[in-house]
């Protein structure tokens, strides 16, 4: 396939994103500063975007081969492990040795025609029956990944019980153990809706009808629900007939929420209106009397304005700049109303909370601080209190930039957050990189912590925490 000469792309050439080819084990890592706390155990694995071989064509930093980086933590040590996610591209590329597919920015129609646009499994990663789950943004086959090993097993379908594809931000219930998740493509139906029960053995859909093709990007649940998006900001019809990727803003369409029993047919969704704007990652949500609370990071002009000056490559890093804030919607399902608010005028995203507190009255969530540089930097996070707004902030030494945390429970922890945040972080200048660990309830006094990596781990995208418990079993 031909190479086509582009300007330079940051998401290639800077340090904070280029590739990291080798794949490694490491057994016990070296600690910086601090010690390693003995009250907790369990793994953090990130997933995120790392292209094996040089990409062609215009390049989107969300094209990348998935990558998984995981830390295990036991009895005051930490090892290492990184592998790409061995999806069908991958193996396809591996065995010609170069890129065969273009990406998100570019006309797909001469790609593989087993695959249009490569399922690159880069975007999150879930802990589910007692194995990882590696997720594609654009909704794709789900791969089923060996927790200890970061092997990948295969394409996960359940006992060929799952005829639809999975999105990135599905939820795993850990109170029921059950997988909740939505598919979402250009044709009709242009939404199902799902759930897998906790041993993988059952598997229940329904298509969710839609005014035409949409981007949700998340959802919520709760202990009886869950919560779909119809967002007005969706691909341009006639730019996808001619094979492109052309998303816009409509400020007069309102967005919309689906409300559905957890395990609920088509007919059973309730729409919920809200004001205009994009959400590309919920928090929590849960049940209070006859209302459904949501909180997430809303973004209110997901499109840039257009300067008639600006390259390409300008304008994709003006869509990553994010710019949102921590908001919540009271969703009344007695009166239909909706009450709606915003709790935080910092721009914050990629939030994690405590995951036994999924869909369920959790207060505490954790965000990435996101500065105004051209290309997206994490440069601190922030711990909110997301029933006032309320909120701490550790941001990172000069020249350094993190990643999606994770929150670490304490053994036998009695609050919700009583336990560590975990996080990668990255030296542009040193080209060095270290996991931080932060005490969650002192957070705005530094690091308990600072492990030394083995090599560059660059910026990704999401992660999630693996109690001991559920991992180690009764070794802990």
């Amino acid at each position: 396939m031909t190479k086509i000469q582009t300007e330079i792309n940051p998401y290639l050439q800077d340090n904070l994103y280029s590739p990291t080819k080798e794949e490694l084990f490491v057994e016990e890592l070296p600690v910086i500063e601090g010690e390693i706390p003995f009250d907790f155990s369990g793994v953090y694995v990130r997933n995120g975007p790392n292209p094996k071989y040089e990409p062609t064509g215009r390049h989107h930093w969300f094209d990348g081969d998935g990558m998984l980086h995981a830390v295990y933590f036991k009895d005051g040590k930490v090892s290492y492990r990184n592998r790409y996610v061995h999806t069908k591209g991958y193996e396809y590329e591996d065995k010609t040795k170069q890129s065969e597919w273009v990406g998100l920015r570019d006309n797909i129609a001469k790609n593989p025609e087993f695959e249009p646009l490569k399922n690159t499994s880069n975007t999150d990663v879930v802990y589910h029956n007692n194995n990882l789950l590696s997720l594609w943004y654009k909704s794709g086959e789900p791969y089923r990944i060996d927790a200890k090993t970061l092997e990948t097993v295969g394409v996960e379908n359940f006992n060929n019980q799952l005829k639809v594809h999975v999105s990135a931000h599905s939820k795993v219930d850990e109170n029921t153990g059950e997988f909740i998740f939505f598919d979402y493509g250009n044709s009709y139906p242009y939404m199902m809706y799902g759930v897998v029960s906790a041993d993988g053995k059952d598997v229940h859909s329904v298509p969710i009808d839609l005014p035409g093709p949409r981007n949700p990007h998340d959802m919520w649940i709760t202990e009886k629900y869950s919560v779909l998006m119809d967002l007005p900001l969706f691909a341009n019809t006639e730019a996808l007939k001619k094979g492109r990727y052309k998303v816009e803003f409509h400020q007069n369409i309102p967005s919309r929420f689906g409300v559905i029993p957890r395990h609920g047919n088509s007919n059973e969704i309730r729409w919920f209106e809200a004001d205009p704007c994009y959400i590309y990652h919920s928090i929590n949500a849960w049940e209070d009397g006859d209302e459904i609370v949501l909180v997430g990071c809303r973004v209110d002009q997901p499109e840039p304005p257009k300067r008639s000056t600006e390259s390409d490559i300008e304008r994709m890093m003006q869509f990553l700049q994010l710019n949102a804030k921590l908001h919540y919607w009271r969703l009344n399902l007695k009166t239909g109303a909706v009450k709606e608010g915003e709790l935080d005028d910092m721009n914050t995203e990629f939030p994690v909370i405590n995951l036994h507190y999924m869909g369920r009255k959790g207060r505490y969530s954790y965000n990435v601080h996101i500065d105004s540089s051209h290309t997206l930097k994490f440069t601190g996070l922030v711990k909110y209190d997301t029933w006032t707004g309320q909120s701490q902030k550790f941001l990172f030494d000069e020249h350094f930039f993190g990643s999606e945390a994770a929150f670490a429970p304490k053994k036998q922890a009695q609050s919700e957050d009583e336990g560590y945040v975990v996080c990668y972080t990255h030296n542009e200048v040193t080209d060095k990189s270290e996991l931080v660990i932060l005490d969650a309830q002192q957070f705005d006094l530094g690091p308990v912590a600072r492990i030394a990596l083995p090599h560059r781990v660059p910026m990704g995208f999401h992660a999630t925490w693996i109690s001991g418990e559920n991992f180690f079993g009764s070794e802990v």
